[in-house]
């Protein structure tokens, strides 16, 4: 605010606008009304919403000034959100108006004549197949939709799947949903469900972010790169996220597309390219091209960090991500799938959170709080033990408790350097 002259006791007040850091990260309109939509909330929260402001955070992580509306797009709480649901359903209205013209030409019940089908093609069926394999996307068999990466593949439902998360086919060819109950859902000739109202959607929620462009989480590769070459040290902190020591600090690679660019690289190759050695030993596994049933459990936290802290990972859910991420993907016929073998994968909760302990702080019967080292096993998990191997429901176990843990120290743990 800048105080003009006063003259006979009147000023002119002179106000130049400043946008908060979420709505200068917009670049287009659809961006700036998402961006502007949560700035505003952020008054009546008083930065007291967790999920709001991990929201806001997510695309201040984003590291440049060209990932930031990329970003903003995949989480935006808007008609963004909604656009490729509409865009599909649109599809599918147009593709049910084309079948019924074509049926009509072939039975004869338009009267004019000078409307052919493509030759070659003997009915909408065999110009539908001939359209999506030659558009050269994902199938995921749901719907018949097809896409490249960042586009819609189709309604997500819970389906039929083997131990490693592979789709389980109906003797027809399709993929098959489940309902609540676990139970087949019947479908038509053409492998849509007779009651759409049965399935089950799978949500993605902060994993939406694999659909963007492979530019978004090469740039954040790169950063981790640069990270991992400056470190002196590397720990982990209680979740088992990657805590590098740099210039004499320490620093929690916490961010999410951070950690699912660590997941997608070691999950597809092995190894985190362009970084030859690690100070130590004890973390050779990211870098050594090999992938292993042990390399697994820790790659798990890597996605668990990339999620939402809330909620529930599913086996669907990291079913899906591995194929959009195009990690060990398999097509077949008009299915494109990730097939991961988990046969030998083996978690216990108890071998791998027993014996953590964190520092919060815990309320005397005074009303005071008081630092308290806690046991991870009893306060995250009530002291319940579980433990599961050689499947995807195992791997989904190991995710879900360090999502939990990640949820538990963004809350509860006292920073190293909280002096209060």
């Amino acid at each position: 605010m800048d105080v003009g002259d006063i003259v006979l006791g009147e000023f002119t007040l002179r106000v130049t606008p400043v946008f908060a850091p979420i709505v200068n990260a917009a670049g287009s309109d659809y961006q700036f009304a998402v961006a502007g939509n949560l700035d505003a909330a952020n008054i009546p929260f008083f930065d007291a919403d967790a999920l709001h402001q991990g929201v806001v955070q997510d695309v201040l992580a984003a590291g440049t000034v060209e990932e930031q509306p990329a970003v903003l797009e995949q989480v935006g709480h808007s008609f963004l959100g909604a656009y490729g649901e509409t865009a599909l359903d649109l599809m599918r209205g147009q593709n049910m108006a084309v079948d019924q013209r074509f049926q009509d030409l072939q039975s004869g019940g338009f009267s004019s004549g000078d409307v052919e089908l493509p030759e070659g093609t003997a009915n909408s069926k065999e110009l539908a197949a001939i359209l999506s394999t030659s558009s050269g996307g994902l199938d995921f068999g749901l719907g018949g939709n097809t896409g490249t990466r960042g586009d819609l593949y189709g309604d997500l439902w819970i389906i039929l799947r083997d131990s490693d998360g592979v789709p389980i086919l109906s003797d027809a060819g399709f993929v098959q949903p489940l309902d609540a109950n676990g139970e087949l859902i019947d479908l038509d000739d053409e492998g849509h469900p007779l009651d759409e109202s049965l399935t089950q959607e799978v949500e993605l929620g902060r994993l939406n972010v694999g659909r963007a462009p492979l530019d978004v989480l090469d740039l954040r590769s790169e950063e981790v790169v640069d990270m991992l070459l400056a470190a002196t040290t590397i720990t982990t902190d209680a979740a088992g996220r990657l805590v590098l020591t740099v210039d004499g600090e320490g620093k929690t690679i916490d961010s999410p597309l951070e950690n699912l660019a660590i997941y997608v690289a070691l999950m597809t190759s092995g190894t985190i390219d362009s970084v030859s050695d690690l100070p130590g030993s004890d973390f050779d596994f990211l870098i050594d091209g090999v992938l292993t049933a042990a390399d697994l459990e820790a790659f798990a936290t890597f996605l668990a960090a990339a999620t939402d802290k809330t909620g529930i990972f599913t086996s669907d859910e990291i079913a899906y991500i591995n194929t959009i991420l195009s990690i060990n993907t398999v097509t077949d016929g008009g299915l494109t799938y990730s097939d991961v073998d988990f046969s030998t994968f083996v978690y216990d909760r108890t071998d791998t959170y027993g014996d953590i302990e964190v520092e919060v702080l815990v309320q005397q019967t005074d009303g005071s709080r008081v630092p308290t080292l806690v046991s991870i096993l009893d306060a995250v998990f009530d002291g319940e033990t579980a433990a599961d191997a050689g499947s995807l429901d195992a791997y989904t176990l190991a995710a879900d408790d360090a999502r939990m843990v990640i949820n538990f120290i963004h809350e509860y743990e006292i920073p190293e350097d909280d002096t209060n």
